[in-house]
């Protein structure tokens, strides 16, 4: 950016010249601290350009920068414009946010300063940064490796911290870089460079609303791939058929999201539908969009199975599990522990899919909870997958367990009963999907579905959020 803008100008304005320095040491910043020397240089240049132009001997690191070292890697930088306009004084400044369409760059820059301020808020600013200086200081011991496993989740944490913290300060930089173009493009008498400046803050203003998003997944395992397992409820093949449609529900969003889909264990129903079915979702953040699906969800419709016409209720219940991986695990699963069952795999078959018994449910001795797979023709593969989902669903309870000794709230399959509804999808007498946890609803069940749960997904996250802060 600052290269074209010098190409633009050229050397008309001594501000510009200021303008670009400030960018280049603020990209700087937001990997390594400022150096005392590199500031001592820019203040000596600083003051003898005003001294030749205003006679001002004002010190810029004063005025324009907030500098504090997390470690020899990373600093906070406060990104001001020229004359010291913060993020903070745009919002106090209360200024109007209209429509997008209006070409109005204070709209665009208030807008843009009120998500930064929101991501700053989910993304708990203050304790972020703590957070950083205690995984830098870990960083920096000698011993560090001696234990790879530990070290590898500090450095997965630190960058995946660093990364969001370096996002939001490169829109804050990117925002009072365009207002002081725009300010100086009115002195300048260029209404090109205006027009450029104010189109560019739009784009920001568009952009900065999936930060928004991404800053809603700030829970410890959010990041992770995840299994979504739907089991029907009473009400036999109904229920079953309302269950084989929630499933599909959730494998057309997952596609929708650009999330791989594979299906480890399926269990048919006798006439229709599934009894229960278990697919692997895997991508960026999946369980941090799926865990806002646990619960059971409701449907209301006219039976196709009725030969009366008669209308029915049916359910299917869904858990949500992720998928730790990269050594961390919380529970240690022996050999010894386990009950490993083999059978033959059930479905349409194909090629001594159903003659052999390559289908696999292993069971967990202490605590019951079993896992199986009959996807793959491998025996072999069939026990790696259901020892995934077994190691899932541990390290859930686990985790449920752990949360339950603190008092805090967390979404596992223990929470998973019939009297927990979360959604009712009404097809007849009328057409609706309602969340009973935020109210939020919409009056086209096809297109929800048909995998539109996002609108759902993001309510029930900036719900949950806001009552976490009260």
């Amino acid at each position: 950016m600052s290269y074209l803008l010098l190409k633009t100008l050229g050397k008309r304005s001594t501000q510009l010249s200021r303008i670009l320095l400030f960018s280049s040491l603020s990209s700087q910043s937001s990997n390594n601290c400022v150096s005392n020397n590199s500031l001592s240089i820019f203040h000596s240049w600083y003051n003898s350009s005003n001294r030749r132009n205003k006679g001002s001997t004002k010190n810029p690191c004063r005025s324009t920068w907030g500098v504090r070292c997390l470690s020899s890697e990373a600093a906070v930088v406060e990104a001001t414009t020229s004359d010291g306009l913060t993020v903070e004084g745009i919002i106090a400044k209360n200024w109007n946010i209209i429509d997008e369409s209006e070409n109005d760059w204070k709209s665009h820059a208030s807008s843009i300063a009120q998500s930064i301020h929101l991501i700053k808020k989910r993304l708990k600013w203050k304790r972020l940064i703590d957070r950083l200086e205690v995984l830098s200081a870990q960083l920096n011991k000698a011993d560090l490796w001696d234990d790879p496993v530990h070290a590898g989740k500090i450095s997965r944490e630190h960058g995946s911290l660093m990364n969001k913290m370096e996002d939001v300060m490169a829109i804050e930089q990117e925002l009072v870089e365009h207002i002081d173009m725009i300010k100086l493009s009115r002195e300048e008498n260029d209404t090109e460079l205006e027009s450029e400046s104010v189109k560019a803050l739009l784009r920001i203003r568009r952009n900065v609303k999936e930060k928004e998003l991404e800053a809603l997944l700030s829970g410890e395992h959010d990041y992770c791939s995840c299994f979504i397992e739907v089991q029907a409820g009473a009400g036999g093949t109904e229920s079953m058929d309302w269950a084989s449609m929630v499933m599909q529900m959730y494998k057309l969003w997952a596609q929708r999201k650009g999330y791989g889909v594979s299906v480890v264990d399926e269990m048919p129903g006798e006439i229709a539908g599934i009894k229960r079915a278990t697919i692997k979702v895997d991508g960026e953040n999946a369980f941090g969009y799926a865990k806002s699906e646990v619960g059971v969800h409701r449907l209301v419709r006219i039976s196709p199975f009725d030969s009366a016409k008669r209308r029915h209720t049916s359910f299917a219940a869904v858990a949500v599990t992720p998928i730790l991986g990269d050594g961390s695990t919380r529970v240690q699963i022996n050999e010894s522990d386990l009950r490993v069952e083999r059978f033959r795999s059930g479905g349409a078959g194909g090629q001594s899919v159903n003659t052999t018994e390559s289908a696999v449910r292993i069971t967990h001795i202490p605590t019951g909870i079993t896992a199986s797979c009959q996807n793959e023709r491998s025996q072999h593969s069939n026990k790696a997958s259901a020892l995934a989902v077994l190691q899932s669903r541990l390290d859930q309870l686990e985790m449920a367990r752990q949360a339950q000794m603190n008092a805090q709230h967390t979404q596992s399959l223990t929470e998973i009963s019939w009297g927990n509804q979360i959604r009712t999808y009404v097809l007849h007498p009328y057409r609706m999907v309602k969340d009973l946890r935020t109210n939020y609803e919409v009056s086209d069940p096809d297109s929800v579905l048909e995998g539109d749960l996002d609108d759902f997904i993001l309510s029930f996250l900036s719900t949950s959020l806001d009552k976490d802060e009260e």
